[in-house]
């Protein structure tokens, strides 16, 4: 498949000015807690999206961003939190002094998702086999010693409004979708929209809770916003056709997963055989494994979920196999 990112944007680790004093912060490649973040500013008055998933990610990301807007960064007024995955939201004492803003679910989420479980699974990573060395390559790169978890300070559910300097910030909630409260986060004067990991670019996304219906939902409901600029939550900068590619993909996954589990095949024997070929230049293709999984919790109706070292051993060996 044809990469979907904006070719005005290079695809390149920092800070990217988008106009009229909005920026994205970018982490190539987008895999694994590679993700982006934004930067909102008029006059003195700052709003950030989204923090880092360790601290000396965010300290580099806010030094990069306070070269470029000394005043409003030396005192970010509001910090927004798209959802709970800590690659979003483990910076977040680096700016604790602001409003932290997430939606409830959000909150909730990242209340039980803790820096230390991340910890101990890298201490036993070295024994766990495929599985520890498939964690590592995600994980092994972040420092997660010595986060203070820091939680939201304002929770909303369903939509909510601020304002930076003269710009209006809509917050509108579209979970459950990738996990249980996704928000969006739309700049109308910019025509810019931060998605969080609504939207993954050239990289497989995955559907931790699904509806799955919610999640292509929320690409149309951007698709149909009068906007330029898209920043997803990983992967390079795009415009409305990558918001189309993820709806498409998505669409795909559940129309393939429903046929095999109409069919009996039970759900890993289903991630295996799902065809992938449109989507070879997309990243972590061993998503299919927790996408097919949450799509069958769907069409069960059956909320118990499958452990999640369970889920990664999975993938571990999907990702080994298409390696060979």
């Amino acid at each position: 498949m044809t990469p979907s990112h904006d070719s005005r944007w290079p695809f390149e680790k920092g800070l990217h000015d988008l106009g009229d004093h909005c920026y994205a912060y970018l982490q190539p490649n987008g895999s694994w807690g590679w993700s982006n973040a934004g930067l909102v500013v008029d006059g003195d008055e700052a709003l950030l999206v989204d923090t880092l998933f360790d601290l000396p990610l965010t300290r580099e990301m806010l030094e990069c961003m306070r070269d470029a807007e000394p005043t409003a960064v030396e005192r970010i007024d509001t910090l927004v939190n798209t959802h709970s995955n800590g690659d979003h939201c483990n910076g977040n004492e680096l700016v604790a002094g602001a409003e932290i803003i997430a939606s409830t679910a959000a909150a909730e989420e990242m209340a039980r998702e803790t820096p230390e479980t991340m910890v101990q699974f890298k201490q036993a990573a070295p024994d766990l086999g495929d599985l520890g060395e498939f964690f590592l390559h995600c994980f092994g790169p972040f420092e997660f010693e010595g986060i203070t978890k820091t939680l939201p300070t304002t929770t909303f559910d369903g939509d909510l409004t601020r304002h930076v300097g003269d710009k209006r910030i809509e917050l509108i909630g579209v979970g459950p979708a990738h996990t249980a409260g996704d928000v969006l986060v739309f700049v109308p004067s910019n025509r810019t929209v931060f998605t969080g990991d609504i939207l993954f670019v050239d990289g497989h996304p995955i559907i931790w809770a699904g509806p799955v219906g919610n999640w292509i939902e929320a690409c149309r409901r951007i698709e149909a916003m009068d906007v330029e600029t898209v920043v997803p939550g990983h992967g390079p900068i795009t415009d409305k056709h990558g918001v189309a590619a993820m709806r498409e993909y998505l669409a795909y996954i559940a129309a393939e997963a429903r046929t095999r589990f109409d069919a009996g095949m039970d759900a890993y024997e289903a991630a295996r055989d799902i065809a992938l070929d449109d989507y070879d230049a997309w990243v972590d293709a061993e998503r299919i494994v927790v996408n097919v999984t949450t799509l069958y919790r769907e069409f069960s109706g059956d909320p118990s979920e499958t452990p999640i070292a369970e889920l990664f051993g999975r993938m571990a060996q999907i990702a080994k196999d298409r390696r060979r």
